[in-house]
């Protein structure tokens, strides 16, 4: 299993040193924003986007480390965008070396939210990126199978495909048996955590950014999520823990504790004979 750990893990740690984090875990890749967003306060304060010598830094320790950058946020398409607004962002997405992009889609225009991704997805294309869709309750991809339906009108499988984050998936009121039932090629990468089966709506956000359960402490199913998977979707570690944060616990704490109880729960997959190695 490529397990990649994702930058809401570790949210206060700058992109350079993200690479010794996921070396030290075990990690095969990351997960990371390009830009500091104001909605995840704990972030440092930097800009890949215009900082060609930042990137230049980030890509040369990923390179020593030996660790690959799978995926890249943020980006969210909403009625203003228009998909050439986000060449710059691509460029340095291309740049760096990262293999995907994260795509939110917030349009209420049914059409133009249509248009504008498949215009968004060419541009991707031609700097040699791979999208995936995250479809999130509040979005206008809400559920797994909007999301669906919006890779498939592109029709780029491996290209374009859905990131599949088990919690948005829980929240939806989706379950594995959608995971095991998607046609090959619509899952770009997983994201791991784990939670209560039920939260408050209000607290669903919150819940997203800043506090998840780590995987198999919860009452997700996520055995059967990884047993769901293709075998060569890559899995990220996605498990902000505000709580420690305040508590001053390190960064590297925070990953071991994350990355350890994802492997125990593919350990005990596979030992019950379903789920990736």
């Amino acid at each position: 299993m490529h397990l990649s750990l994702d930058h809401l893990t570790v949210i206060d740690v700058p992109p350079w040193d993200l690479p010794d984090l996921a070396a030290a875990t075990g990690c095969d890749g990351v997960c990371l924003f390009l830009h500091a967003m104001s909605v995840l306060p704990r972030m440092a304060d930097y800009d890949l986007v215009t900082d060609a010598a930042a990137r230049r830094r980030v890509r040369s320790r990923f390179q020593e480390r030996g660790v690959r950058m799978d995926l890249a946020y943020p980006f969210t398409l909403h009625g203003r965008s228009v998909a050439t607004d986000f060449r710059p962002v691509l460029d340095a997405a291309a740049d760096l070396g990262i293999r995907a992009v994260n795509v939110l889609l917030y349009d209420r225009d049914a059409g133009r939210r249509h248009d504008q991704f498949a215009a968004f997805c060419e541009e991707a294309a031609g700097r040699g990126l791979a999208v995936g869709v995250e479809f999130y309750p509040p979005s206008l991809v809400p559920d797994l199978p909007a999301a669906i339906a919006e890779v498939g009108r592109i029709g780029r499988p491996s290209r374009v495909g859905i990131t599949l984050d088990l919690l948005h998936l829980v929240r939806s009121g989706g379950d594995v048996a959608q995971v095991a039932a998607l046609p090959a090629g619509s899952v770009l990468l997983a994201q791991l955590c784990d939670g209560p089966a039920r939260v408050a709506p209000g607290a669903r956000e919150a819940e997203a950014a800043r506090e998840r359960g780590l995987p198999g402490q919860g009452d997700f199913d996520v055995a059967g999520f990884l047993r769901a998977l293709p075998p060569d979707v890559p899995v990220s570690v996605e498990v902000p823990q505000e709580e420690a944060i305040l508590q001053g616990e390190a960064p590297l704490a925070r990953a071991l504790r994350a990355v350890s109880a994802a492997r125990a729960v593919a350990a005990r997959a596979v030992a019950e004979g379903h789920g990736p190695a």
